[in-house]
Parts: structure tokens; C-alpha cells; sequence
């Protein structure tokens, strides 16, 4: 589910709840035999970013269904988001809305939200919440800080009432495989269940000294007899790697995972993603060894060579607009989301290779201003009409959106990919560029 708008009151509300002193108990101990055997935190990428969107609560026997709803639990969550919250706020937790509560044999979430025999109760969560954002300051070498997936999510959860096992031949609902404990908050105690981010692997390139680590994601059902259109994700400078956020590009946000869901880009075709961790190092030689990366993976994947396409957040334009104007017979398509402005070189040259691409940006962004954007498509359409291209053609190369605030569900106007994500027609231009095309 995607995170609408409406949140906004929802996080004063909170704050102010944890504020005005809700106390969480932190006990010492862990699961007791005969209760609760284990918890673990379901994680999904929502449109800002990774929240947690479930627990699973594990018992020693098979769960009675019947005697589960959506008061047996409650859940409490940091109301810290890294994009507009102190660090220091992280351990303040305010409740989860509870959605769904039911079983199942392993600790994941059924999309049915229908119970399956098993000893996992599985507690759906509001993605509208406020709470839950897993994503946390990580280092901050300069005025700028990068960021990483927390490992020890603050996560709570209290038993409210009896969990009943499976009943016998007779009526009831079964032998009580844990009492209440409402008194009692309990933390996770497994390792987070990341819901598509799992399935991502990991790899590093290595060229001239310089090291780029990337994931990527193949289709389920991948063969390699067939070709598959490759998106590579380019993210934002809080996403680079720096020694220790490995991976934090495909949690930060939407834009690496969005494209292997059908409810992001409206169509069912199987999509490759590339994800690299740049290190911020200057623009020309990381688009140096992007395209060399490139190069490397196209040869050892089954990727459709008339269908790679890059998308950015923030930092990730620069090195678009380098690897676009060095070697535009790669690419097919761009989408850039609140980027650095192209400069008159670049744009002669992807205008030369008559490269498709589509800019947004935030009306009142507040780190990279909207003239950069402006100034961007207006020089890009200067430079196909150069070319001898009408400025309808020009226009429809070179297609530019710029939000008011009121498009962002979350009151960031620099994350432009926000608004640009839950745009399904965006995604599917870009899906739909061919450069084998006639």
C-alpha cells in the first residue's frame, strides 16, 4: 500500500502522545516458554521509504484464528523520521494502528489477510501511520549526513489478551497458549522479514582502484534465453556508501522497488534492477565506472540492449547527465526527480543521441531550487530544435513536470520522486521506450 496524504495530523497527534508521557515497558527478558516464542518485523517500502508494516508473533503451537482481533495486540513504533526529526527521537514511540490480525505457517504477510494454519499470528499496521520509518541517520562527514537501515528497530508489541491454540473435538476456543500480558511490552527479537528488498543481490565492481557496490534484482521465473528491460536506480547523496549503509538505497525510498510491482508501473512485464551505492566522489569518474559497471552487467544478463533506462533522486542526475553524454548508445530513456541541472554539453550530446527524458521537480524544493529544473528541459529542448527538431517534438523528448506542495503526502518538496512514483503514467512512458523502435 502506498502512503497517501492525510498524514500530517496524524504525526502532531502522535508526537504529542509521547510527549505527554505514554509509557512502554522495556523488560529485560525474552520470550517465556509457554508465551510468546519470538517477534519478528515485517518491513515494506512504502512511497517515502521503508516502514514496518507487520509483526509476526510466533507461539509453540498452532494458533485458534478464532481468538484473534485487532485489540489482542498493540504496537508501538518510533515516531522518528530522518528526513525531519532529531536522531534523539528515536526512542519515543507512539501506537500503530492495528489493520489486520491473523495467522499463518511462516512470518510473512498474505496479501489475502485470510488466516493459514500455523503458530505465527501476523498483526497488519496502518502504512498511513506516522510510525515505523526504519531508516536512520547513519554518518554525517560533511553538512551533509548519509543514512542506513537501523539493525535494532525499537519496535514494541503488547499481548492484550489470551492467544488460544486449535481447540479439540470439543467446543471453545482451545487451550491457552499465552496469557495477557497487557502490562507488558515486549521487543523484536529476530531479524527483519524485508519484503522484496530480500530478494535483491548483492555484488561490487571493481575498476581503477575504485569500488561500486550494487544490487541488483532478476524476475522471478528469470530466463536466460529471454530479454528483459533493464532500469537502472540512481540515488540520492543521504544513499551513498559510506562504510557502513550497505543496501540503503533500495530501503531509502520507492524508486528500486517500485518497478517490480505491478501496482507502481501498471504493467505485468518482468523488469531487471540495477541499484549502484555510489560514494560521491565527483560525477565524472563514478559515471566512468557506472558505464563500465554497465557494460560488464549487460553482457552477463539477459538484458534487452534497446530498453535500459535510468531513473534518479537528487545526486543521482549528475551522474545521469555524465553517463548519458558519454555513452548515450546506451540508454534508451531518462526520468530524472529532483536533480542538479544538465549543463549545454551534455545536452548537446544526449539531444544528438535523441534520448527520451522526462524532469521533475518540486515547486518550492528547498535543496536543489526549482530554476535548475527549469533551466534544464528549456536547455535540452534548445538543443533538439538545434538538431532541426519543432518545439512540439522537442517538447515531447524533453517532458517536464514541477509539483505544487500539496502533490507530496509527506511535506519533503525535495523528494520529488514522491509524487513522480505514484504517477503510474510516468513509469510507463519510460517502460515504453524503445531505441529499436522505428
Amino acid at each position: 500500500m502506498r502512503l497517501r496524504r492525510g498524514l500530517i495530523p496524524l504525526v502532531a497527534t502522535l508526537v504529542l502522545t509521547a510527549a505527554s508521557g505514554t509509557a512502554y515497558a522495556v523488560p529485560d527478558g525474552g520470550p517465556r516458554e509457554g508465551g510468546i516464542r519470538s517477534i519478528t518485523p515485517i518491513t515494506t517500502i512504502q512511497t517515502y521509504g521503508q516502514k514496518v508494516s507487520a509483526v509476526a508473533i510466533e507461539y509453540a503451537g498452532t494458533v485458534n484464528p478464532r481468538s484473534l482481533d485487532t485489540t489482542t495486540f498493540t504496537v508501538a513504533d518510533t515516531i522518528y523520521n530522518f528526513r525531519f526529526n532529531p536522531v534523539e527521537d528515536l526512542p519515543k514511540l507512539a501506537d500503530r494502528t492495528v489493520t489486520h490480525t491473523y495467522t499463518n505457517g511462516v512470518p510473512d504477510i498474505r496479501a489475502d489477510h485470510r488466516s493459514a494454519p500455523g503458530r505465527y499470528v501476523i498483526v497488519e499496521l496502518d502504512p498511513a501511520d506516522p510510525g515505523g520509518w526504519t531508516v536512520v541517520v547513519s554518518k554525517c562527514p560533511t553538512f551533509l549526513c548519509t543514512v542506513k537501515v537501523n539493525p535494532e528497530l525499537p519496535t514494541r508489541v503488547v499481548q492484550r489478551k489470551d492467544v488460544h491454540g486449535q481447540p479439540g473435538r470439543g467446543s471453545g476456543k482451545g487451550p491457552v497458549l499465552a496469557r495477557a500480558t497487557p502490562r507488558e511490552s515486549r521487543p523484536v527479537t529476530e531479524k527483519p522479514v524485508n519484503r522484496l528488498v530480500d530478494e535483491f543481490t548483492y555484488g561490487s565492481f571493481l575498476s581503477g582502484g575504485m569500488v561500486l557496490p550494487y544490487h541488483y534484482h532478476l524476475p522471478k521465473n528469470y530466463q536466460p534465453g529471454r530479454r528483459y528491460p533493464l532500469m537502472v536506480v540512481l540515488p540520492g547523496h543521504g544513499m551513498g556508501w559510506d562504510g557502513d549503509n550497505l543496501g540503503v538505497q533500495l530501503a531509502a525510498d520507492i524508486p528500486a522497488t517500485a518497478w517490480l510491482q505491478q501496482e507502481w508501473t501498471g504493467t505485468s512485464e518482468d523488469v531487471i534492477v540495477l541499484a549502484p551505492q555510489h560514494q560521491r566522489v565527483g560525477g565524472a569518474a563514478e559515471a566512468d565506472l557506472l558505464i563500465k559497471l554497465l557494460d560488464d552487467f549487460v553482457k552477463r544478463f539477459a538484458v534487452d540492449t534497446g530498453r535500459v533506462y535510468a531513473t534518479t533522486v537528487s545526486y543521482g542526475s549528475q551522474l545521469l547527465w555524465a553517463a548519458f553524454a558519454k555513452r548515450p548508445d546506451l540508454f534508451a530513456g531518462g526520468l530524472v526527480t529532483g536533480g542538479f541541472p544538465v549543463d549545454a554539453t551534455q545536452a548537446t550530446a544526449i539531444a544528438a543521441a535523441g534520448i527520451p527524458l522526462w524532469i521533475t521537480h518540486g515547486e518550492h524544493d528547498h535543496l536543489l531550487n526549482v530554476s535548475g529544473a527549469r533551466n534544464s528541459s528549456a536547455l535540452l529542448r534548445q538543443a533538439y530544435e538545434a538538431r532541426g527538431r519543432s518545439p512540439e517534438q522537442a517538447a515531447d523528448l524533453v517532458r517536464y513536470t514541477e509539483y505544487a506542495d500539496e502533490s507530496f503526502s509527506l511535506p519533503d518538496y525535495h523528494a520529488a520522486f514522491g509524487p513522480t512514483y505514484e504517477d503510474g503514467d510516468i513509469l510507463r512512458w519510460l517502460l515504453d521506450q524503445d531505441k529499436t523502435a522505428d
